[in-house]
């Protein structure tokens, strides 16, 4: 059953959604959302288990792809393009293919239709062992999380999520959850065979990231046959963080002046 996001409303035009990746939230986007705001109406959610959405027993992207198409049918009215980043594209392609006539046009963002690499385990394992009732800040969690974290920016983002509640401090994501649903996140879900979306879709690449690789193109081009390609070079995984100026051109580009 679907949940009803969470979300920020900005800007007007033609409507244009965002869904972050996993350990992500709606804050994350707030400078790119703004900047796209100036010509689109922008509706950046929290997915069920994160931010200050719901939070659900199930997290797998038949269930995160039926609350953005609620949202969709419930906020917007009509379809929109919809910006999906990591899990968050995964969501957005799990929509496109399944409820076409919801999404005008598609962005994924440094994900393929296919199941991803990466350490979201070893992540997971980290946020578990952080002892969080004996912390005090978001800098204590990040000093926590040195040893098994080594990336510094990735430590600085995960600490973000902290929240403090009644009882101290605790993770504005639904970490058990997350846990559970970890094969169906780092997964895809099977495409019947013939379905594929017609709409204009944009895959945004990180030139310094190995989730879109080679191998990847058949998948592509299977489901989104009217798929383009762009590589921002100076980017990893985080394309709109990394290079927002970049990321801005490319989207900007594939959007139009609508």
């Amino acid at each position: 059953m679907a949940v009803d996001l969470a979300f920020d409303d900005r800007g007007s035009g033609t409507p244009l959604v965002i869904i972050h990746g996993l350990f992500g939230s709606k804050r994350n986007w707030a400078s790119i959302a703004t900047k796209l705001a100036l010509r689109h109406r922008v509706l950046v959610v929290d997915v069920r288990n994160h931010g200050v959405s719901p939070w659900d027993d199930a997290h797998d992207y038949p269930a995160l792809a039926d609350d953005v198409g609620h949202l969709i049918r419930t906020r917007v009215g009509g379809p929109a393009a919809v910006i999906g980043h990591s899990m968050g594209g995964k969501a957005a392609m799990t929509l496109a293919l399944s409820e076409p006539e919801l999404v005008e046009r598609l962005v994924a963002v440094d994900i393929p239709p296919a199941g991803s690499v990466g350490g979201m385990l070893e992540v997971l394992a980290a946020l578990e062992a952080v002892p969080l009732e004996k912390l005090g800040d978001r800098a204590e969690v990040a000093a926590a999380l040195a040893a098994a974290v080594p990336d510094a920016g990735l430590r600085a983002f995960l600490a973000q999520n902290v929240v403090r509640g009644p009882g101290g401090l605790r993770w504005a994501f639904n970490l058990a959850a997350l846990r559970r649903h970890a094969a169906a996140i780092l997964g895809f879900p099977a495409i019947p065979p013939g379905r594929f979306f017609p709409g204009p879709t944009l895959f945004v690449i990180g030139g310094r990231s190995n989730y879109v690789r080679a191998e990847h193109r058949d998948a592509i081009e299977r489901l989104f046959p009217a798929a383009t390609l762009e590589t921002v070079l100076e980017a990893g995984h985080w394309v709109h963080a990394d290079a927002p100026g970049p990321f801005l051109e490319a989207v900007g580009r594939f959007l139009g002046p609508r």
